[in-house]
């Protein structure tokens, strides 16, 4: 298999933590996640998701978490690719775009042209969105919520209708996936999904 880098993306509580371990086991790809796979990274998701720290300006907020991909591209994923790696990694770029730029409501054109200087302009071969409704993410988290989870139901409408307008604009790069299932139920979506936008290349 040639080296690629592909996202699991989805709002909170999709399951795409569990999904994107599940699929890079089976194509023997190396895992990752954003924020927090680096130790500073770890510092920055500390902040990040205290509740203690509501007071947080959501510039402020969206530096930091473009700060975490910096480190994640240089120390983890940049390098993985280099040495001809498969790369799943547990959110990139489109979870800054949908929670900071569609959910927060920053200005999207700015948030794109800072990312692309962290990351070199690096950018997945292949998202794929784990889309859930609002009511079944909000059942799967229960009562105990981060700082960003407990943003509140029109952040998280905006969030899930960013990733899916995005989705919606570059067909080839991105799979939508129903989440709403078993674990099984959903693994065997998304590997029948990639398997064909493979055969099709």
């Amino acid at each position: 298999m040639s080296s690629r880098l592909i996202a699991f993306e989805g709002a909170d509580a999709s399951g795409k933590s569990t999904q994107a371990e599940l699929f890079a086991r089976s194509i023997g790809a190396e895992l990752t996640f954003q924020f927090g796979a680096t130790r500073i990274g770890d510092a920055i998701r500390s902040i990040l998701l205290d509740n203690a720290h509501q007071e947080l300006d959501d510039r402020a907020e969206a530096l930091l978490i473009i700060a975490d991909k910096a480190q994640h591209v240089s120390e983890v994923v940049g390098p993985a690719l280099k040495a001809g790696q498969t790369v799943v990694t547990d959110r990139f770029t489109s979870s800054a775009l949908a929670y900071q730029g569609y959910g927060r409501q920053l200005d999207l054109e700015l948030l794109r042209s800072v990312m692309e200087f962290a990351t070199h302009g690096l950018e997945p071969d292949l998202t794929v969105l784990l889309d859930v409704g609002l009511v079944v993410a909000r059942r799967r988290l229960g009562d105990e919520i981060d700082r960003i989870e407990g943003a509140g139901a029109d952040f998280h409408r905006r969030v899930r209708d960013g990733y899916l307008e995005m989705a919606g604009a570059d067909p080839d790069r991105w799979l939508i996936i129903d989440a709403d299932g078993t674990v099984e139920q959903v693994a065997e979506r998304v590997l029948v999904a990639y398997e064909a936008w493979t055969a099709s290349r």
